[in-house]
């Protein structure tokens, strides 16, 4: 575990997936993040990298050829190397192994940076392409808050608010965690969702076309918030178990699998492609009022 820290934020990450474990608002004395009960759900914000979602079979096909990957990748089950680091400043890497090439047929390495800026935390994907042609993947964060902040609120109290007008079209999961190619308009009041237990009783709430790249966290009785800020990412994921006391806002490039046949990696949708010897960033922001 390594911690960051300055006058209003202290995190803590661990090098099992460069995971974001404790986000401690030191101005109020509040957890903000979910603390990874595994009778609910076991992790934090874990970091999605090779795929994003579901598989069909759990398999990628890669020029004719099946590999095995797990819903979400590899990325968050790995250990990182942290090759960096300041009292605000973290850098950790994962690099390719023989046991990644064994499930991503692809040299890489995937660095993730934790920065404090006074109430905000920024966390920047780095994935570099050491291969001699080009890799194709997926990436994406998964940061879970804890909902309602203080004990005497209810989940009930607190809603989410996007930074611009939408049409919040959500794509439909089936039980398996394939898009079914349907899609259901999202009832929305101003740019809000009201938070409330059932509300992914049907799975996630997926939104693969946004304007914001930005959406709150607020209270309908309070003026304290939480921002989460993604100017790289063009979709959005938002989930929680049914009834439990958090919710999930999840940045992405790339989704789950559609229902059907396994296709090509290269032609999954919204899949990114990076040439031989080149990198891609990606940032998202974490603000705390």
């Amino acid at each position: 575990m390594i911690s960051l820290e300055n006058n209003f934020l202290k995190v803590t990450i661990n090098s099992k997936g460069a995971e974001l474990s404790s986000l401690f608002n030191k101005l109020n004395g509040l957890e903000h993040l979910w603390q990874a009960d595994p009778s609910v759900w076991g992790f934090h914000a874990p970091n999605l990298f090779p795929v994003v979602g579901s598989c069909i079979d759990n398999q990628i096909l890669i020029d004719g050829q099946k590999y095995p990957v797990k819903r979400h990748g590899f990325a968050r089950h790995s250990e990182f190397e942290l090759v960096d680091s300041t009292s605000t400043k973290a850098k950790f890497i994962l690099n390719y192994s023989e046991s990644t090439l064994a499930v991503f047929p692809f040299k890489f390495a995937f660095e993730v940076t934790y920065e404090l800026r006074d109430s905000e935390l920024s966390v920047l994907y780095h994935v570099i392409n050491l291969d001699d042609h080009t890799m194709y993947f997926s990436i994406g964060a998964h940061p879970a808050f804890n909902i309602p902040f203080y004990e005497h609120e209810d989940y009930t109290d607190y809603y989410l608010e996007f930074a611009a007008t939408e049409v919040l079209e959500k794509h439909l999961l089936n039980s398996d965690g394939f898009f079914t190619g349907n899609t259901e308009k999202l009832v929305t009041e101003s740019n809000r969702i009201n938070l409330r237990p059932d509300l992914f009783k049907s799975d996630a709430l997926v939104f693969k076309k946004l304007v914001s790249r930005e959406v709150l966290i607020k209270n309908h009785k309070t003026p304290n918030f939480i921002s989460i800020s993604f100017p790289d990412f063009t979709s959005l994921g938002i989930w929680a178990p049914p009834g439990a006391d958090f919710v999930c806002i999840e940045p992405w490039l790339g989704y789950a699998d559609t229902e059907g046949e396994l296709k090509d990696f290269s032609l999954k949708e919204g899949i990114l492609s990076l040439e031989s010897s080149k990198s891609f960033k990606a940032e998202f922001i974490i603000g705390v009022n």
